[in-house]
């Protein structure tokens, strides 16, 4: 067991230090706001959007802000709940006018880390991904030129706008200051957490150490696909869900046949408020979740070499769902300051 212990944090290590390699900037993180969880690498905000307290407090109000939307009617707080780690509970949102969204909503925490945004990794950087809903015809159906000139003429935006990035209210202004909120949503205070990077080795009952050992072994691969600080490779994947996909997944960028039905891997964290699950929220639960993988999901060209029926007992399924539930970061849901 303790040779098991030595290995897996090996691996964790290893993850963490592919994203911590690269450090150019000097953050200045000011902690009542931005407390970067222990076991986490330190996280690199880009040049002209380094983190500030004033352009925190200035991305908060327009990640609430209902302007975004052509109707007024919906801001990107409406589809990403904090109090559901900033998913939503549908399998897919209505955006403006009610249009049904085409896509899950996936939780937000822990953004700052990921190398590239959208399920089909379409997007290089966390600015750029801000204007891929305003846009969508099935989000906020919006254009974002309009938008800054509107809130422009609104003084108190104008005037933010100037403190925190020394320009009049633009497009510019409006995506560094969402992304420099979104990047402070980070969760890494789970009892997981305290067991594993705080060596707290009551935190955790021995049905989920179980599920845990489990979940890091060769008998279900789940890490594999799920691993590292934040239990995600960033991979694509196609995990079987379907023998036909009415979504093509990462092949709409890249149009190649063997990205059919490929998305990218989620992050396990909080997993127990981010239902419903898959990319087109299709499975409600995790113990629905678990038979999916155990039944080795469906046949698909381009299906997973590690999706393969596991032959679970009724026990191993009950602590691979103790284990994910212990990955809840109550810390952060009580957290009111993320909160409208």
């Amino acid at each position: 067991m303790k040779n098991l212990r030595i290995f897996i944090l090996f691996l964790f290590v290893l993850a963490i230090s592919i994203f911590s390699c690269s450090k150019d900037l000097v953050i200045n993180i000011e902690e009542e706001i931005l407390s970067i969880p222990e076991g986490f690498p330190s996280i690199n905000f880009p040049a002209g959007n380094e983190f500030t307290k004033e352009r925190w407090l200035l991305g908060k109000k327009l990640f609430y802000e209902t302007k975004l939307s052509k109707s007024n009617t919906i801001s990107c707080g409406s589809c990403h709940k904090p109090e559901l780690f900033f998913s939503d509970n549908v399998a897919m949102s209505a955006g403006d006018n009610f249009e049904e969204g085409t896509s899950n909503v996936p939780t937000l925490m822990n953004l700052a880390y990921n190398p590239y945004y959208t399920r089909a990794g379409g997007v290089p950087t966390l600015e750029m991904q801000v204007l891929v809903p305003i846009q969508e015809h099935n989000e906020f159906n919006h254009n974002i030129v309009d938008i800054s000139a509107e809130l422009n003429a609104n003084v108190e935006y104008h005037n933010d706008a100037l403190k925190c990035y020394g320009r009049e209210f633009d497009p510019f202004v409006l995506t560094r200051a969402i992304s420099n909120f979104e990047r402070s949503f980070l969760s890494g205070n789970s009892r997981f957490d305290k067991y594993f990077f705080q060596n707290n080795n009551t935190a955790l009952t021995q049905n989920e150490r179980n599920g845990f050992t489990l979940f890091m072994s060769n008998k279900t691969n789940c890490s594999q696909c799920h691993t590292g600080f934040n239990f995600t490779n960033y991979a694509f994947e196609n995990n079987g869900l379907y023998e036909i996909y009415a979504d093509s997944g990462r092949m709409r960028l890249t149009k190649l046949e063997s990205d059919r039905g490929l998305f990218k891997v989620p992050t396990l964290r909080n997993i127990e408020f981010t239902a419903p699950y898959m990319h087109d929220g299709s499975i409600q639960t995790l113990e629905e979740i678990i038979e999916h993988y155990n039944n080795g999901g469906q046949n698909h060209k381009n299906k997973s070499e590690f999706i393969k029926p596991l032959h679970l007992t009724s026990q191993e399924k009950q602590d691979l769902v103790s284990f994910f539930k212990a990955l809840t970061d109550y810390t952060f849901l009580d957290n009111d300051k993320f909160k409208q």
